[in-house]
């Protein structure tokens, strides 16, 4: 039974459990109607899980074995339910109804053969919002008007769209709209913008905010991001290996944590470490190491006028500028971040720098030379100086390769030593990015995200390069292993004297692991300088607007 008539929804000892295995320990909490409520924890933790259970979609084997799930009554639309033992007929009718979901990643979950439009009049047709006979002009008149409330431009021109026509920010406004088709009293966001860009991700989630409190909704917020959740709620629930571990106001799990698993995500975070000024990763004072020597030039990147164009499919002779007029160094032993929203330009410069790219003009030197007007021997000796750090950990790596194997693959790429000579590298390859020398015979799929770009890095460090390019190479980690690949980072920074080209949407990021940053929008750098002038006096708007979107700044004071 519900204990209290003013709450939503009330979570009792639930237990689930995989194939007899329990994964949820006993959890409980309560939300009051209106209110604002985040689960955060890394992966594994249980969040989604929790999630599953409550709109009783849990995956394969999953069951819940123990306790309750009370959704309130007292509307006119629902009486009291516990969700753990409704029937699935009822629950069709809970879910898009009473409960709302705005999941994760849009482009799994919208149909990319269907128009927009049909999509959101579908949910629509499915939550019975219309009364009686569904009628086409009601239903699209009424989708268009979602399509409107959750913000898509020209939503009438947009209805007859297809998702890929759509930039991700619209995509998950898409979703939005979707989930509020049956007008929900709980509406559960499941990392509702870990694809998005800050400033997107912020207009999303201020969007989002306006909508529940105009309504009235109840919002269940999942985020791995604690500054995120300080900043959208009213009390942040954290949970770890299937436990919720402490729950509080978000000042309180900020700034007065009381159990240890809390103070590791509060300090793990960058963008409370960066709204907290917490002390960062590297000195970004430190400038270029006295071992570069009077012979070697002080910067090892130069970009100069930087331009690269695109043709446009379908339109001969169009073009497009990706990357406009861009220069800027990098010192050696430092890091230079490149910052901006997608679409920005930075990974084409990225991309330049490691001749998977040809420029339309200026020039991108390692050393006073280009990979793409270099030939033979002399391209091979340069491409030993650069090596790529990608994003994605589990597309970057050859799940059909050993980790030795794909550590030594640039070895063998370059003839370097013999076998047992690289067997020997690889060892101490593991040992210097705190992998067990054991991991070397097992696949990627046998080790985590955190363990997979720890491997990457390795292989990266292969040939002994001096400059690293690192693509977003942390954005797909949860905070805690984003954490330690950043700190590993910085160590190998210190020891072997790398320099880093760190290419990244997030500020926060920057704020802990870099010396100096280049601000781009739309190909072109707006701002460039350390990153102490840039955070403490930025002089472009962009800027300004990128500082303002990180999370977490309402408890810097």
């Amino acid at each position: 039974m519900l204990q209290d008539a003013e709450n939503i929804l009330e979570v009792t000892d639930l237990e689930v459990g995989f194939g007899g295995t329990p994964v949820l320990h006993r959890i409980g909490f309560s939300m009051r109607r209106g209110e604002r409520v985040a689960i955060v924890g890394q992966s594994g933790s249980g969040k989604s899980t929790a999630i599953g259970a409550i709109l009783r979609l849990l995956p394969g084997s999953g069951r819940i074995t123990h306790g309750s799930i009370v959704l309130g009554g007292g509307t006119t639309r629902g009486e009291v339910e516990d969700l753990a033992t409704a029937s699935e007929p009822v629950m069709r009718t809970i879910r898009g109804e009473r409960i709302g979901l705005v999941p994760q990643d849009p482009m799994s979950n919208l149909n990319p053969a269907m128009r927009i439009g049909a999509q959101v009049a579908d949910a629509l047709v499915a939550n019975r919002t219309t009364e009686g006979k569904p009628d086409r002009a009601q239903i699209r008149s009424q989708a268009v008007a979602l399509l409107a409330e959750a913000g898509i431009p020209g939503a009438e021109r947009r209805y007859g769209q297809y998702p890929h026509e759509f930039s991700g920010g619209m995509r998950q406004r898409v979703l939005i709209a979707i989930a509020l088709a049956g007008k929900p009293e709980l509406l559960i966001a499941d990392e509702p913008t870990s694809a998005l860009d800050v400033t997107v991700q912020r207009q999303i989630l201020n969007h989002l905010q306006s909508l529940v409190d105009a309504r009235g909704t109840s919002l269940l917020f999942i985020t791995h991001d604690l500054g995120l959740a300080a900043d959208r709620t009213d009390r942040i629930i954290v949970m770890s290996e299937g436990r919720i571990v402490e729950i509080g106001t978000p000042r309180q799990i900020l700034l007065d944590p009381q159990q240890e698993y809390t103070r590791q995500l509060v300090a793990a975070a960058p963008s409370v470490a960066t709204a907290l000024d917490a002390a960062p990763l590297v000195d970004p004072t430190a400038g270029a190491p006295a071992s570069a020597g009077p012979e070697r030039s002080r910067s090892i990147l130069v970009v100069e006028n930087l331009v690269k164009e695109f043709a446009l499919r379908g339109r001969r002779g169009s073009t497009i500028r990706a990357v406009d007029d861009v220069s800027f160094e990098v010192e050696r032993g430092t890091t230079t971040a490149v910052v901006g929203e997608s679409g920005s330009g930075k990974t084409t410069v990225a991309r330049i720098v490691l001749g998977l790219e040809t420029a339309s003009s200026g020039q991108a030197l390692i050393d006073g030379e280009s990979l793409t007007d270099t030939r033979g021997a002399q391209r091979r000796a340069l491409r030993r100086k650069v090596q790529p750090v990608f994003q994605d950990p589990y597309g970057s790596l050859d799940p059909t390769y050993s980790i030795e194997r794909l550590i030594d693959e640039p070895l063998r790429i370059f003839g370097v030593g013999d076998r047992g000579s690289r067997q020997e590298r690889v060892a101490e390859l593991l040992d210097q990015v705190a992998l067990p020398r054991s991991v070397a015979q097992r696949r990627p799929n046998e080790l985590s995200g955190g363990q997979r770009q720890r491997v990457a890095i390795a292989r990266a460090l292969a040939l002994e390069p001096e400059l690293l390019i690192c693509d977003e190479a942390v954005s797909a980690l949860d905070v805690l292993v984003q954490d330690q690949i950043l700190t590993l980072l910085a160590d190998l920074q210190d020891r072997l004297g790398l320099t880093y080209l760190f290419i990244t949407h997030d500020l926060s990021v920057v704020r802990q692991i870099a010396h100096a940053v280049v601000v781009m929008r739309s190909g072109v750098v707006v701002e460039n300088g350390s990153v102490n002038d840039v955070f403490d006096h930025p002089r472009a708007e962009y800027t300004r607007e990128l500082l303002g979107a990180i999370p977490g700044a309402a408890f810097a004071a």
